[in-house]
């Protein structure tokens, strides 16, 4: 009951909050109310009907409220952060969803959020090093460097998350097995990190009642808020859990690699980093003939084989891990380099 409670609780409210956002957008939807993925372009977003993009709000109070409601769980410094944190995503992000915000303004809030979070006392202690031994950040130098190590580290993340927000399913679904795998991982003898683990099962509760209505066919997108909740909510997770950052960015190898990719893209073709196109792996996986929920399960597929493998191997064998990495850019450029630039399949 420990866990069992505060996964109820949680994923109850997030259902419960999408059935009445469900209901406020159809209203607002017939009045030409911009919330909708077919009404913000065609650079990224591929729906050919309307869909509500506030999926965030149902995550974003489900994971407060029983974050309140729980009384196994004290509340201290790092989980305020999270949750102010949260609270101004969730400003931020129905900004954008309603009028769409510039990518510098999204840029400095993004920098915003993190900075609560150091704030409210996260920070970097210590790097496992993958090959064996700890380096830890113990001078004013190694601080700097650990606190840009960090910055950088959530800025990938929460954009990765992001720009996976363009499949039915597939962000909110890699999102939920990168969180279970902290859950698992905090109960581990060896960590035993009880508090982390019901924070962990909070959101993931939340995550399993947006998925309800987000796998395909979707009614309801993340949007803004949702996306780069999740993304903050992984920081937050992997800074609490004793710095766990190296297994996260493992867990999230997939949307991490094809953030890169993308960038390493639009530099090349002289495009701004942050200019929305169809260039992810998803996207051209639909040039494919991919189904969207073949996507998902493929993302999934391989997200969870990573986490089975970060939660059973040794130190040393963090080895592996780097080669899984490496065998999942060779196939993420080969695909992008073998699509041809042809239109997405309406019919996916």
């Amino acid at each position: 009951m420990l866990y069992l409670q505060p996964f109820l609780i949680a994923l109850v409210i997030s259902g419960g909050v999408i059935f009445l956002v469900l209901f406020w957008s159809d209203k607002v939807g017939k009045k030409g109310i911009k919330i909708f993925s077919k009404m913000r372009g065609e650079e990224r977003h591929i729906h050919k009907r309307n869909i509500s993009r506030l999926g965030g709000i149902a995550l974003i109070l489900s994971f407060a409220i029983t974050v309140f409601l729980d009384r196994n769980l004290v509340i201290s410094n790092i989980l305020w952060g999270m949750m102010l944190g949260g609270f101004v995503i969730l400003i931020v992000g129905l900004w954008d969803d309603f009028g769409e915000i510039d990518w510098r303004w999204q840029l400095f809030f993004q920098i915003c959020v993190i900075s609560i979070l150091f704030i409210f006392g996260a920070k970097i202690n210590y790097i496992t090093n993958p090959f064996g031994g700890v380096f830890y950040f113990d001078t004013n130098v190694k601080v700097i460097i650990g606190t840009l190590i960090t910055i950088i580290w959530a800025l990938v993340l929460m954009n990765a998350v992001n720009w996976l927000d363009g499949i039915d399913g597939l962000s909110g679904g890699v999102s939920l097995i990168a969180i279970m795998t902290v859950f698992f991982l905090s109960l581990k003898p060896e960590v035993n990190q009880p508090p982390v683990a019901i924070i962990a099962i909070i959101l993931a509760g939340g995550l399993v009642g947006f998925l309800c209505f987000n796998f395909y066919p979707a009614k309801i997108m993340a949007g803004t808020s949702g996306a780069f909740f999740m993304g903050f909510a992984l920081v937050g997770l992997s800074i609490f859990a004793g710095t766990k950052i190296a297994t996260t960015l493992l867990v999230m190898a997939v949307p991490v690699v094809d953030f890169f990719w993308v960038i390493g893209r639009r530099i090349k073709n002289r495009k701004s980093i942050f200019s929305p196109d169809q260039e992810h792996l998803h996207y051209r996986l639909l040039k494919l003939g991919w189904s969207q929920r073949k996507i998902s399960l493929f993302f999934y597929t391989i997200t969870f084989a990573i986490a089975i493998l970060a939660l059973n191997v040794s130190t040393a064998g963090k080895i592996i891990f780097v080669f899984c990495v490496g065998i999942i850019m060779l196939v993420t450029f080969y695909i992008n380099s073998d699509v041809s630039n042809s239109e997405v399949n309406p019919h996916c």
